[in-house]
């Protein structure tokens, strides 16, 4: 079995969703051993965004920027780790209601029509990634699975959204909220914790 562990927090080793992305990897390699894991910093070597070089590149036109060339390059196995994948495991903290840039830029480039996904007869996409299951250890500074602050969740809705997009369904969402609540913080990453280590599969 193949693991893809990406991490895109901004914070090192102070980041809680790379904690939890350890932890996941970990309990993967002790529920599957002999388990191959690929890794991906974003943060540490973020893909660029899209660009007007990067779509001309799409249709046939050759980039002349070697900072979009070798971005080209570094991101083109991007879909095969995606297809290659039993799991995936993916560290999405919220930055301003949203995950990090640095994964945005990683989905701008799985999300290919024609590749992972395609457009039926009647408009309607279909998925053509099938079969993976998705860990997505997500964490932020306050309360928004439920409550007041639910509708400014754009980061776990969104993932969600993509992953179903290329046809990946199965999706189980790690969560640690509250993080910047000192009193909160202690009990919701335990239970966090808690929730990886009763994984069965």
């Amino acid at each position: 079995m193949k693991l893809l562990h990406i991490d895109s927090s901004i914070l090192g080793s102070n980041s809680i969703s790379r904690k939890l992305t350890a932890s996941i990897v970990q309990r993967q390699k002790a529920l599957h051993p002999g388990l191959e894991v690929t890794y991906l910093d974003l943060a540490a070597a973020a893909p660029m965004h899209l660009s007007p070089a990067h779509i001309g590149a799409m249709f046939g036109t050759a980039p002349t920027d070697p900072a979009v060339i070798a971005d080209i390059a570094a991101s083109a196995p991007f879909i095969d780790q995606l297809f290659a994948a039993d799991i995936i495991v993916i560290g999405a903290p919220m930055y301003n209601f949203a995950p990090p840039s640095q994964l945005k830029a990683w989905i701008d480039r799985v999300l290919a029509a024609g590749k992972t996904f395609r457009y039926g007869a009647d408009g309607v996409p279909v998925g053509l990634v099938s079969g993976k299951k998705v860990f997505i250890a997500s964490s932020r500074g306050g309360a928004y699975h439920e409550g007041p602050l639910a509708a400014l969740d754009h980061q776990e809705a969104y993932l969600k959204a993509a992953l179903g997009f290329i046809g990946i369904t199965d999706v189980t969402v790690i969560r640690a909220e509250t993080m910047a609540v000192p009193d909160l913080k202690p009990a919701a990453l335990a239970a966090a914790e808690a929730q990886i280590a009763a994984l069965v599969a």
